[in-house]
């Protein structure tokens, strides 16, 4: 894949970040932390890594934006999962992209929760306060995992069939 190839596959996917967010869907089951993870992997040019954060910031121009102290968390997490996918880009296996993916939620689930607490004015800022924002969170940590692990599933499981398909053609075709 050359290097605008690279550019309009993760544009496309950034798109599909900005669509996801805009139709009706399950609370926290998003493919964003996984186009993030994917551009990460796959960017042959670091440029390309702001993609899909442009794509949340169009998404949220049209949602409303919130507490700024809540969505710089936001973002700062998603800069967390950026910096995990460049890990997995050097040391890429499967066991390595499961965990990325089941870090990533885990990352975005810690610290936007911690955020809401700190910032928001739902709970008590105290530790049960804190406590409680953690636990009224997992139904959404929930999805948060189930989306992680499918759409990186998806994502990077059919680049890698796409590529062993196209060097195959490749060996079959200099015969």
């Amino acid at each position: 894949m050359n290097n605008r190839q690279n550019f309009i596959l993760i544009l496309i996917l950034s798109a599909i970040v900005i669509a996801a967010r805009l139709i009706p869907h399950v609370p926290n089951f998003s493919p964003l932390a996984a186009v993030i993870l994917f551009s990460a992997i796959y960017a042959k040019d670091t440029k390309y890594l702001i993609l899909p954060f442009i794509a949340l910031l169009v998404s949220d121009f049209f949602i409303g934006f919130y507490h700024l102290g809540i969505m710089l968390s936001v973002y700062g997490s998603l800069a967390a999962i950026l910096f995990l996918g460049m890990w997995v880009k050097k040391y890429k296996s499967i066991p390595n992209t499961v965990t990325a993916a089941l870090g990533s939620g885990l990352f975005f689930f810690l610290i936007t929760n911690f955020a809401v607490w700190y910032f928001g004015n739902w709970y008590a800022h105290d530790l049960s306060g804190l406590m409680l924002s953690y636990a009224m969170a997992i139904p959404f940590f929930k999805q948060t995992i189930l989306s992680n692990l499918l759409y990186t599933g998806l994502l990077v499981g059919t680049y890698e069939v796409a590529q062993t398909a196209i060097q195959q053609k490749k060996i079959i075709t200099s015969k």
